[in-house]
């Protein structure tokens, strides 16, 4: 029996839907790979971009009660608005400072300079407590206004006895503080409310009532309150330790303001 022809077979067509599709694979994992360099490449360029300035540092100063009042700050010549924000902003420049804090804490030691001399209390000891009490009106994401007020209350904690914090109850019905069971600290100073009602004053002269949550009212408030009626001098040492004390009697806590005070005059004054 004679075998069959063998078979001839047809020659194979080249498949051009595979290959498209490889092809585009291809082009895919190109065009992948290409924009993860680009973002790598803008990662390092951002990465590499020079910093912005660094934050104000303040070290801690470990400075004895009573031996010593911070370093002098000056202060503009005159309550003129357009000098007094002039300065404020050269002095902001060179400290973590708000230009709108520093007006109120230099407007509130000129208008010692006149209603007690003798007290010589800066706006740098102001801009101290500020920064120590609330961050001069920046902490809880709060940020300070043109007209003195923070975009919103600064309260403290309720004074209820627990661990570190006075009992203090209520004094004011909450007026303040919103708080008619304890007194809460209120402002960017951080004043108790029955503290504030004794010694507050109204910065701006308009016959209204004196905010503690307005900068201005409260750093004047605050240089009234430190002086004491013009008792203490606070170009000494003991003078400044006494007043400062009293605001929070606190070693830590002086020497923290202390700190704050001496760098900010010595940054104003280079």
């Amino acid at each position: 029996m004679v075998p069959p022809p063998p078979q001839q077979t047809q020659p194979r067509r080249p498949n051009y839907g595979n290959i498209f599709g490889r092809i585009v694979l291809v082009l895919l994992l190109i065009v992948v790979v290409a924009a993860g360099a680009w973002a790598l490449g803008a990662l390092n360029r951002r990465d590499a971009s020079p910093p912005g300035p660094p934050p104000f540092l303040v070290p801690i100063q470990d400075v004895k009660p009573g031996a010593a009042a911070p370093g002098n700050a000056s202060t503009p010549g005159n309550t003129d608005p357009n000098p007094l924000a002039d300065w404020a902003s050269r002095v902001a420049s060179k400290t973590d400072i708000p230009q709108r804090a520093l007006q109120a804490y230099a407007a509130a030691d000129l208008e010692m300079q006149r209603e007690a001399p003798a007290c010589r209390i800066s706006w740098a000891t102001l801009a101290g407590i500020g920064r120590v009490e609330s961050h001069h009106g920046s902490i809880f994401g709060a940020r300070l206004q043109d007209n003195g007020l923070p975009t919103r209350p600064i309260v403290g904690v309720p004074l209820n006895g627990s661990a570190g914090v006075r009992a203090i109850q209520d004094t004011d019905g909450g007026r303040l503080d919103g708080d008619t069971t304890w007194d809460r600290a209120v402002g960017p100073m951080q004043f108790i409310p029955g503290t504030w009602n004794r010694w507050a004053k109204r910065a701006a002269g308009d016959g209204q009532p004196a905010d503690p949550q307005n900068i201005d009212d409260a750093a004047l408030t605050a240089a009234r309150y430190l002086c004491a009626n013009g008792a203490r001098d606070l170009g000494t040492g003991q003078g400044w330790w006494a007043a400062i004390m009293s605001y929070n009697n606190s070693v830590e806590y002086g020497q923290n303001v202390f700190s704050g005070a001496d760098a900010y005059a010595r940054a104003s004054a280079t």
